[in-house]
């Protein structure tokens, strides 16, 4: 169990990474910290869910750009900065992106309203990429999740391994609803990770994983990446503090580093 960052054993998780496209650390966060951060994140969920009623109640199970200026105000945007950009968060990325790592997004997790609605196998890169492609993008530089659960929940399952290689025949099918199969099927190979309030889940976005749909699921998810790949145009530029806030940051490298990005393009 790792309480502090001076405890993380860079190195260790680093191995864990690189071998199996993830690791967890259980009760990183204090309480206090948990707390804290829940008061934010339901701000801005409440206000979403109000501005997209329809969406909520039809099929959504995520949102995205909570550090965005629409839902919530300088403080509370300032709070959710300094969180992402805290030496907790820092040590974690530092130890998986050793090079200019730089923010990409955030991203909220909930439950479907609809109860039939499941959960679904899938590679993030699919969603932008042919079966080809896809192929080749999982050996480049990928993109970091960090998952920060608010509240205990069933977890995540992923496929350990699969962000350095290739489906296996039924996870093909399975993740491709390919040969009658559908994407929210079982699979042999996968791994479930129950989350609770203070743990922290750090994988690849482009190994084959789900997550889990049950209890009270509100899980904040931190996007970042290494800044020698080419994920700039995906990050939107509402998202990041303008001078105003970055003043006030502690440590602002992650955000000052995609904003060098977005000004070189």
């Amino acid at each position: 169990m790792v309480s502090i960052p001076n405890q993380v054993n860079s190195s260790l998780l680093k191995s864990n990474y690189d071998q199996q496209g993830y690791f967890v650390i259980r009760d990183y966060f204090n309480a206090a910290e948990i707390s804290t951060l829940r008061k934010v994140v339901l701000k801005f969920h409440q206000l979403w869910k109000q501005d997209n009623a329809e969406f909520y109640q039809e099929e959504a199970f995520n949102s995205s750009l909570i550090t965005g200026s629409q839902y919530l105000a300088f403080d509370d945007r300032l709070k959710l900065f300094n969180f992402i950009s805290s030496k907790k968060i820092m040590s974690l990325v530092d130890s998986v992106i050793s090079a200019n790592p730089a923010f990409m997004n955030t991203q909220l997790f909930f439950n479907p309203v609809n109860p039939q609605q499941k959960d679904f196998w899938h590679r993030d890169c699919q969603y932008d990429h042919d079966v080809d492609v896809q192929k080749k993008v999982i050996h480049d530089t990928q993109v970091l999740h960090l998952r920060v659960p608010l509240f205990d929940e069933l977890g995540m399952e992923l496929v350990p391994g699969t962000h350095k290689r290739w489906d296996n025949a039924e996870e093909f099918d399975v993740r491709q609803e390919e040969r009658g199969r559908v994407s929210s099927e079982d699979l042999a190979t996968g791994k479930k990770i129950r989350l609770a309030a203070g743990d922290v889940l750090v994988f690849s976005a482009d190994m084959i994983h789900r997550g889990l749909y049950g209890l009270d699921r509100l899980a904040l998810d931190i996007l970042v990446f290494d800044s020698a790949a080419s994920f700039i145009d995906y990050v939107d530029d509402d998202c990041l503090p303008d001078i105003s806030i970055l003043d006030k940051i502690d440590d602002p490298r992650l955000f000052i580093n995609t904003l060098n990005l977005k000004f070189k393009g």
